[in-house]
Parts: C-alpha cells; structure tokens; sequence
C-alpha cells in the first residue's frame, strides 16, 4: 500500500472532518456578531465560514480521489488472493464441494466490499474526529446535549443486526444465485449456441435461470425489508433524541439563558449528529460486510491450505516403479467406496493402460497417481516411498499430464502449449518438438502467425480452432516435458479419429520405450478404444472399484475374463 497515498487521503479527510463542527461554531459566532451589530467580527466570522465551507465540500473529494487507486489495490489484492487460494491448494477436493462453491460465489459478488471497506475504514478515522469536537461543542452549550451523540448508539446496534440478516440471506442463496449464473453463462456461451439451437433449449434455460433467480431474489428481498425495519428501531430512538435536543436549546433561549448563535449552534450540530449517525452506521455496515468477506476468505484459507507435509525429495529415476498397497477411496461426504483393496505394481519404464467400464474407477485412480487426492486408506509408493512423504509440488514437477476435459486456453498458440513446462514457455524449438511428437505441427500450417497467433474468440483477432485442434494443442503441452516420472493421458484423444489416435499412440509408446529405458518413466493412459490399448505392455482392468485383471493384451484376451469380453465386443461393433 502507498503510505505517501494513504497519508494524503488521512490528512484530507481528518481536515474536512473537523471543519464540519467548526462550521457549525463559526454559523454561532457571526449569528452572535449580526445580532450584536458589530459589523468587524460579523465580517471575521464570515470568512472563517466560507473557508471551513469550502474545506467540507472539497476536502472529502480530494481525499477520495487519492485513496481511489488504494481502493483498486485492495479489490485486486483481493482477487489475486483468491485466485491463489483456488488454484495453491494441495489437491481438488473442495472444489467438488457445493458449500466451497457458495462460499466462491458470495465472495465473487462481494468483491467490491474490500474496495469499499477500505474507504471505509479511512472515512471512520475522521468520523470519529467529528463525532469527538461536536460532543465537545454539545457539553459546551449544555452537558445534557451529550445524550445526543449517546442516542447514536441504537442505530448502530440495530444496523449491525440489519446487515447481519443480511448476510445470513446472502449465504442462504448463495447456491441458486450461483446455479443461475451457472445456466445464464450456459445461455450466452458462443461453444453451446449450436446446440441450443438444435435442441430448443433457450426457453427452457431461461425459465430455469428466470425461478432460480426469483427464488434468491425472494429470500433477499425478504431480508432486506427485515433488515429495514430493524434499522427503523434505532432510527426512531435517534430521531426522539434529536428532537428532544432542539427542544431543549430552543427552551433555554426562550427563557434567555442562550443566545441566538447557541441555537443556531446546536441546531446545525444536531444536523450533523443525524448526518454522522447514517455515515456510522453505513461505514459499521460496509466494515461488517468486509470482515464477513474476510472470514469467507479466511475459511477457504483453512480449507485449502493443507501443509504439503514431505521430506523426501522425487527420485530422479524410477527403479521400481508405482505401486499400490491395499489402496480404497472414498469421496469426501459420501459413503461410496470408488475404490477398494486395490494391489497393483506399475513397473519402472512401463507403458500401462487403464481400461474399464464407465464409472468402474479409472480416473479416479489416475487422479490418486497424481496427487489430487490422498487415498482414505492404504498407501501409495513411488519406488517404495509414501507419497505422502513427498512434497506435492515437486511430485507434481517430475509428472505430465494430458486430459480429457482439456483447457482451452486462449493464449498465444505457442503459450498453449508452452505452460506445460513453465520454464520453456517461451522456447519455440521445444514448443514445436512437442507438437511434432503430439502430431500436431499440422495446426500451425493453419494459423497465419503460428505460434504467435493469437487463439480464442475472445479477442477480436483470435483465431477459433476446431476440437481436434484444440485437442492436439492440449496434447503437444503434455508432452511439453521431457523428462518426467508419470506421463498420464486419460482420454486425451477422444476428439480424434481412431486412425489418428493409433497412430499416435504407435508412436508415442515407442518414444516412452525408449524414455522408460533411460529414466525408468512410467506412461499410463486410459481409453476405451483397445486398438490403442492393446500396445501396452501392461493393461489394468478395473471393474466396481477394484484391479480385477492385469496383464498385457495376449494374455487378457485369451483369458475369458472382463478385458476379454470387451475387446470381443468392441471387435464386433467394428466388424
């Protein structure tokens, strides 16, 4: 944070803080001068207004113009940190958890609140100069005037309690806030306008985001008008308090115990009492609303910031390879076992393949390999050691990975490929000797600028690719890596033609052979295509969450077990 800023913003607003009760006393004394009819401090007393005048009604703008940028910083420090906080965890649990998606998507909406808590807390310091030197004038005038700036404390209780009810009604909708933003960004995305249109689903969306958007509205609409009335309550006590004062002073100066210029004074400080308890209580309001966004923050802090716990380094080869021991999963809040009693060897420099039947436990595996989640029992061991004994990070540095639900980001084509080995995002020779062994050079033949084309819809010179595209731009970055431990592709073909994936695969696994023999890496891939498979030298079959086969395709095939029969079947649709 700039203190020079920040010191400029404090002075201002202390200065047109306190010229605010100094207006008021200089309103009393050239009241009292004109009604004295002595034209020399009528005329003093009238310069001193128009300078506290002019001090209140510019000092504040002034002073918002410097913390302005202050406010801006806080927003995106704000932002960054929960990027961060999204994307530094350990592994990707909470983010299939519904209640860290509403917690997301409060704080996404109240973004705002840290740029506007910030002037908040600025605003309080000279608030509470003001509220200081007007008490002060009040006990001047008569000491049962403080009872005015006492009389502020109900509206601010009651105003907590308002944004308390408001904040409860916030958490409440959060999931049908979220799931109707989910369906409008669904409605507007260019991917999804084709099919949309085949299917008629734009009546149905909107109905759908129009009753999720209401039923939110509703429970807040509902909370605000309570959160009115609570507010009300307070008001009332104030407004008593208020007009008792002025009475008061009004009964004094009747009986000729005040001048003129003390009911003039206690007037105008009794505006602004009123002015400074709605500041107070919008400051305590928008300072409440940020320390509950803190807290939010605070709770995915603690969610997602698990210790990558480890003090043993990844080794630099593999010599045994990955093992598996009594390994059983179990996702968070549910009862499911995804897998069990799991025993598998993955042998240094082996190319293996998951196969399998929807839904029997693939990728949940591959997602415990890589670390995305630790097993709820057994062990995990990389050449014998625990990965929970490895630090993530750098497990995750000796791994590559190609997936089916790829990113398409919307980058430079070079940076697309070239984030799948940070440190050479921008070495072009690397960048297309990954392509080459993802046999996607071809796509560049398409671009006008090749890698440096820029890609993606979103800007008004990027280039739109096609999925298979996509997909291999998506491949070339797994392959970014040229010496990792793990080399997992699960499905990342699927926008491929089978010719095109066998013959990738071919290819790919003679490369990993002759890779495995040097550093001992393992490729595991899935699919469901068991033209590719089949040139495993080892294939896992996986049925109901357990390893039920494993060998290499000649032997599975004349089992007469699950692989077995799958690969007949598949053999009989292609036939």
């Amino acid at each position: 944070m700039d203190r020079r800023k920040t010191a400029i913003s404090v002075v201002l607003m202390v200065a047109g803080a306190a010229a605010a009760p100094g207006l008021a006393a200089g309103l009393a004394w050239m009241t009292n001068a004109i009604v004295a009819h002595d034209p020399g401090q009528a005329a003093l007393a009238g310069i001193v207004v128009a300078v506290l005048a002019v001090m209140v009604l510019t000092f504040g703008h002034f002073a918002h113009l410097a913390y302005f940028e202050l406010s801006e910083l806080a927003e995106l420090d704000f932002d960054e940190q929960l990027i961060a906080l999204s994307n530094g965890s350990v592994g990707i649990e909470h983010h299939e958890r519904a209640e860290h998606a509403d917690a997301l998507t409060v704080l996404q909406q109240e973004s705002r609140q840290f740029r506007v808590g910030l002037e908040a807390l600025l605003n309080s310091i000279g608030l509470g100069l003001a509220v200081a030197l007007t008490g002060v004038l009040l006990a001047m005038v008569n000491p049962w005037l403080l009872l005015l700036p006492l009389a502020a404390i109900p509206p601010l209780l009651t105003g907590r309690a308002a944004e308390r009810v408001r904040d409860s009604a916030r958490t409440a909708t959060a999931e049908s806030t979220r799931v109707a933003l989910n369906l409008f960004h669904l409605s507007t995305s260019a991917r999804l306008a084709g099919e949309l249109r085949v299917f008629g689903l734009a009546g149905e969306l909107r109905g759908r985001h129009t009753r999720l958007w209401a039923d939110a509205t509703r429970g807040l609409w509902r909370a605000h008008l309570a959160a009115t009335w609570i507010r009300a309550a307070g008001q009332v006590i104030f407004a008593l308090a208020y007009v008792g004062a002025v009475l008061l002073v009004v009964r004094d100066a009747i009986a000729g115990r005040r001048s003129v210029g003390e009911v003039v004074l206690v007037i105008a400080l009794a505006a602004q009492v009123n002015q400074q308890v709605t500041t107070a209580v919008t400051l305590l309001q928008d300072l409440q609303r940020m320390s509950s966004a803190y807290r939010r923050l605070a709770g995915i802090r603690d969610v997602v910031a698990v210790a990558a716990h480890g003090d043993e380094s990844p080794p630099d080869r593999l010599r045994d390879g990955i093992r598996l021991d009594d390994v059983g999963f179990t996702y968070p809040g549910t009862d499911a076992k995804v897998l069990s009693d799991v025993n598998l060897h993955i042998p240094a420099g082996a190319t293996a393949a998951i196969v399998g039947e929807n839904g029997a436990g693939k990728t949940t595996l591959v997602k415990l390999l890589c670390g995305f989640y630790r097993p709820t029992r057994g062990q995990v061991l990389i050449d014998g050691v625990d990965m929970r004994r490895i630090p993530i990070d750098a497990w995750r540095e000796r791994i590559a990975a190609g997936f089916q639900d790829f990113v398409r980001y919307e980058f430079l084509a070079g940076e697309t490929v070239g984030v799948g080995d940070l440190p050479r995002l921008d070495d072009e020779p690397e960048i297309r000797a990954a392509l080459d062994r993802a046999q996607g050079s071809d796509v560049l033949e398409h671009l006008d600028d090749g890698l440096q084309t820029q890609l993606g819809k979103s800007f008004a010179d990027g280039v739109e690719l096609s999925g298979g595209q996509w997909q291999k731009l998506a491949l070339g970055r797994a392959l970014m890596r040229s010496s990792p431990l793990l080399l997992v592709l699960d499905e990342p073909t699927s926008a491929l033609d089978p010719q095109a994936e066998h013959a990738l695969f071919e290819r790919y696994a003679e490369q990993a052979r002759r890779v495995g023999e040097a550093t001992g890496a393992i490729t595991l891939f899935v699919s469901h295509r068991f033209s590719t498979v089949r040139m495993a030298d080892l294939i896992i079959v996986v049925q109901d969450g357990r390893v039920v086969e494993v060998g290499d395709h000649s032997t599975l095939a004349a089992s007469g077990g699950l692989y077995s029969e799958l690969f007949a079947l598949q053999a009989k649709a292609y036939s």
